[in-house]
Formats: C-alpha cells, sequence, structure tokens
C-alpha cells in the first residue's frame, strides 16, 4: 500500500496541475479572451501568455481580429416598379472592439446578416429594376452605411458588402432577352445600312474621280493633237512660203525667168500627156500650136503672184 506522504504528494501534484490549466492562457496571434472575475468583466487579453487567478477569474468570450465573411442568404426583395428579384450577397467584417461585441449583442454575425438583409430591402424598393443591374456599387455602398451606423456599438466594422446575384422572375428575364435581342437586331441594321452607304457612296466617289480622270485625258488628248495640228500648220506655211520665196529669188536671178518658161513649158506637156492616157475623152484647146503664149500666160500670173508677194 502507499504511504500517506506518497498520496498527499500526489494530490497536491494533481491540485498544481489543475491550478496551472485553470490559471496559464496563451492567447494566439489576432485574437482576444474576454476576462471575467466572478461572472465581471475584469480585462481582455491579447496575444501572448497570460496567468489568471484561480478559481476567481475565467475566460468567458474569444474573438478574433481577422476580417469575417458572412454569407447573407437570398431573399425576395421588391423594386420601385413593383418587380420581385432575389438578391443574396456577401458581408464583410472585422471586430474592432472585443468587450463590445461580447456584451454588446449576444451575436453580432447574425445581426449584422439581418440588418443587412432589411437594408437591402429597404435600398430596392427605391429604385427600379434596370437601375438595379446598373448601380451595384451604389447599393453595396447604401447597405454597409446602414450596417455600420448600427454596428459602432456592437463594437465591429462593416468594411464592405458586395451583391452576389440579382434574379428576376423568368417572364421578366424573358422580356430582357427580348428587349436586348431587339436592341441587337437594330444595331446590326443600323450598321448594315450604314456600310451599304459608305459602299454606295465610295463607289460613286470612284465614278466620278474615274469620270474626271477620263475628260481631263481626253481633254489633254484633245489639246495636244490642236497643238500638233497647229504646228503641222505652221510648219507647213513655213516651208510653202520658204518655197515660194525661194521659187521668187530664182526668178529674179540672171536667166531665171528663161528657165522658169522652160518648166512650165515642160510640166504642161507632162500633165497634158497623162490627160491623153488616162481619159478616153480628151480636151484640145483652141491654140494648142500656141505653146509660148501659153507659157508667157502661165509665167504672167508668176509675175502677178511675186508682185502681190512683194507689195505684202
Amino acid at each position: 500500500m502507499l504511504s500517506s506522504g506518497l498520496i498527499i504528494f500526489v494530490v497536491l501534484a494533481v491540485f498544481v496541475v489543475i491550478v496551472l490549466v485553470k490559471t496559464a492562457v496563451v492567447v494566439p496571434q489576432r485574437m482576444e479572451f474576454i476576462v471575467e472575475r466572478l461572472g465581471k468583466y475584469n480585462k481582455t487579453l491579447g496575444a501572448g501568455f497570460h496567468i489568471l487567478v484561480p478559481f476567481l477569474d475565467r475566460i468567458a468570450y474569444r474573438r478574433s481580429l481577422k476580417e469575417v465573411v458572412i454569407d447573407v442568404q437570398s431573399q425576395t426583395c421588391i423594386t420601385a416598379d413593383n418587380i420581385s428579384i432575389a438578391v443574396d450577397g456577401v458581408l464583410y467584417m472585422q471586430v474592432m472592439d472585443s468587450k463590445k461585441s461580447a456584451y454588446g449583442i449576444d451575436n453580432y454575425e447574425i445581426a449584422a446578416a439581418q440588418l443587412a438583409q432589411t437594408s437591402l430591402r429597404s435600398v430596392i424598393g427605391k429604385i427600379e429594376l434596370d437601375r438595379t443591374f446598373e448601380e451595384r456599387d451604389t447599393l453595396n455602398q447604401q447597405i454597409v452605411a446602414a450596417i455600420d451606423a448600427a454596428a459602432t456599438n456592437w463594437g465591429i466594422k462593416v468594411l464592405r458588402y458586395e451583391i452576389k446575384d440579382l434574379t428576376p422572375p423568368q417572364s421578366v428575364m424573358q422580356a430582357m432577352e427580348s428587349q436586348m435581342k431587339a436592341v441587337r437586331e437594330k444595331r446590326a441594321a443600323i450598321a448594315t445600312s450604314e456600310g451599304d452607304r459608305d459602299s454606295r457612296v465610295n463607289r460613286a466617289k470612284g465614278l466620278k474621280e474615274e469620270a474626271i480622270a477620263i475628260s481631263e485625258g481626253e481633254m489633254t488628248k484633245q489639246i495636244n493633237e490642236a497643238k500638233g495640228k497647229s504646228q503641222e500648220i505652221e510648219l507647213v506655211a513655213e516651208a510653202t512660203a520658204k518655197g515660194v520665196k525661194m521659187i521668187a529669188e530664182a526668178l529674179n536671178a540672171e536667166g531665171g525667168e528663161m528657165a522658169a518658161n522652160l518648166r512650165v513649158a515642160e510640166q504642161y506637156v507632162k500633165e497634158f500627156g497623162k490627160l491623153a492616157k488616162e481619159s478616153n475623152t480628151m480636151l484640145i484647146p483652141s491654140n494648142m500650136g500656141d505653146m509660148a503664149g501659153m507659157v508667157a500666160t502661165a509665167m504672167s500670173i508668176v509675175g502677178e503672184t511675186n508682185k502681190s508677194r512683194v507689195a505684202t
């Protein structure tokens, strides 16, 4: 059997262990413990090792100082234009004062979620359905402001609220899809008509530029042809003038008139011979034998021409 001294030692050891368990407390990082002494708030323990008064102090509440995410359940809200939509969201908040969160309200998480739902119904009831999709950020800010005002006494800080989903009734969804389809078809028709208009305009501009280019080319061609003809006439006139001048000079030279008489007589005989060969009918001048008279007549015409040229 164990001796009485050993039994007493064992009892004391057990007692010491129990006391250490009851009095030694280690608080993790980003946590705070609320200590009550005889049922009354005594102090708040931060992260680290702490010793409590045995049998008098106890840890009543444990609070995390980390950001907490609360899922706000889906609920039915009625918009300003009397359309029911199902809305759910997510609430982000953080404990700022452990004492207030412990004694200010029984369960701050449930309270914050309920307050988020009531605030959401109130905010959505003031706007129309179309605006609920467009103004999510505004809705989130209004809900955060409403919850944060009430949560100040609870020792918590509402950081943000995000609407996860907005679900209108099926009939409204079908009407919205039809509306969006009509808008898309309208945009497609407008885009097609604008494309056709631009195409027509471009083709018209191309035909216009082509016509202008063709007319300018035709005008340039006509101008060039006119210039060419003008230059041709000028060159022929100059050559003729030079020829006449040379003939006149040759006639005025010594022996020129005699040479001219001989040339005219030869040409006359030559042409008369051609006429006899080319035609079966031949007209013979009455003065065929007077060759000298015909030459003199021709030379007199040439002389008159020279006088006119000199006078000019």
